[in-house]
């Protein structure tokens, strides 16, 4: 499992931010999933191919609960670049768990659906691969009407609107609006707004941008971490400078050793010229070239 889906695992496993994503994403806002109807789902399934048991795992799924009765099943999955195959895994997806309320019982009347979201963090340009089944699939023409079509539900979430961000109640808002400007800006205005989940929020912006100052910014604090993006912003800008500084005394310290060292070997060069040695053995003695040589028994480099 890679970093960025554990960290984004991390995130949207919490109920909290899970029934947000989707009520806001599905039911424009409509608080129709609620946090404490939701349960755990195992993102792990397997399958029997080749003689062999294959696993596939999603990013985070759980069931939606009405009492005692499962009403649906949603999965999110979470894309940092545009898969040509997507379509085909979702389908894989939401297979297995039907597959899985077969082999459960056989009462029918326990069937419920299964939903997947496909969230997708690129900003810099829309997704560009297919979005369904037929779309990935080369069809002969006389086999098109017979094959059925998969649609996945994709959401851009740096291409959301203003008023689709402020729909969010949970820390997922802070993650979309920190996509939706740099979409549109290439830069990031924070505002106060309290982080709930300080640490799995940063954690997944660390690994989204690559940059592990924001994750270092909760990590390294002596006395609790950051509360809102704006100390958090505060906290990375401070770490920069202070890296800029130890980085510029590093390079000033190299500098000067490297300055003294070709003094050295220049005071060696003309002892051994005046030695009578010829420049092609000083040249191999002080481990520089016959040029560099040259130069430094020049006349007016004296």
């Amino acid at each position: 499992m890679g970093e960025k889906d554990i960290a984004q695992k991390i995130l949207e496993a919490h109920n909290d931010v899970f029934s947000d994503i989707v009520n806001v994403l599905l039911f424009k806002g409509k608080k129709v999933l609620s946090a404490d109807e939701l349960e755990d789902q195992s993102s792990n399934t397997f399958y029997k191919a080749d003689g062999k048991l294959h696993e596939l795992e999603r990013d985070v799924a759980k069931r939606w609960k009405k009492g005692n009765i499962r009403v649906a099943c949603v999965g999110l999955e979470n894309q940092t670049k545009a898969d040509v195959d997507m379509p085909l895994r979702v389908m894989g997806y939401d297979g297995a768990e039907y597959r899985a309320q077969l082999l459960a019982d056989n009462d029918s009347k326990s069937r419920y659906p299964v939903v997947t979201l496909v969230l997708y963090y690129g900003y810099n340009g829309h997704w560009d691969k297919p979005l369904s089944l037929k779309e990935r699939l080369d069809i002969p023409p006389e086999f098109d009407a017979f094959v059925n079509d998969y649609r996945i539900n994709l959401f851009e979430i740096a291409y959301l609107t203003r008023e689709q961000v402020e729909m969010f109640q949970s820390d997922f808002r802070i993650v979309a609006d920190y996509f939706v400007q740099m979409q549109e800006n290439g830069d990031y205005v924070p505002d106060a707004r309290q982080i709930r989940h300080v640490q799995e929020t940063l954690q997944l912006l660390s690994v989204m941008t690559k940059d592990n100052r924001f994750e270092e910014a909760y990590n390294d604090a002596v006395e609790g971490g950051p509360q809102n993006m704006c100390e958090v912003l505060d906290r990375v800008e401070n770490k920069g400078r202070l890296e800029g500084r130890l980085e510029g005394r590093l390079e000033g310290r190299l500098e000067g050793r490297l300055e003294g060292e070709i003094k050295g070997k220049r005071e060696t060069a003309i002892n051994l010229h005046n030695m009578g040695m010829d420049n092609d053995f000083i040249a191999k003695a002080v481990n520089v070239s016959i040029d560099l040589v040259k130069q430094w028994l020049m006349p007016e480099s004296a």
